[in-house]
């Protein structure tokens, strides 16, 4: 298995120190032969924002390869889902046996995220340095 994941994608626009990169996503089966006669064959274009110093090597209309390593995306994925849905059920289980009212633990539950976004939205510069995407080379 691959240590990385790529996408091939076409540079949308450039900044200083940053290159927007539109890639589409396709589910599994969208390669299959009877996809367009299937609701569940679908593909997205999504934006990927590529942070280098070298943002004159490439030209909007460029094709690149934007790729990610395994482990950020699993980093990526663990703060994302894997943390809140930890804070959330610890939160939840506890106020519950404190004080056996269902619904004020699940209102904890959801409060207690409210303190973990705010501190992901303050460190977004640094995870975004630290979870980022690069330019292979071709």
């Amino acid at each position: 298995m691959s240590e990385k994941i790529t996408h091939a994608g076409i540079v949308e626009s450039i900044d200083s120190g940053r290159v927007r990169v539109r890639i589409v996503q396709t589910s599994a089966c969208a390669a299959c032969k009877v996809a367009n006669h299937c609701n569940a064959a679908e593909a997205k274009e999504k934006l990927i924002d590529v942070f280098t110093g070298d943002s004159c090597r490439w030209n909007v209309g460029d094709e690149v390869v934007v790729a990610a390593s395994r482990q950020l995306v699993s980093q990526a994925l663990l703060l994302a889902f894997g943390l809140p849905l930890v804070i959330l059920l610890a939160v939840l289980l506890l106020v519950l046996s404190m004080t056996n009212r269902e619904g004020l633990a699940a209102l904890c539950g959801l409060a207690a995220l409210l303190p973990y976004y705010v501190v992901l939205w303050f460190a977004r510069g640094q995870l975004q340095r630290r979870l980022a995407f690069w330019i292979e080379d071709k």
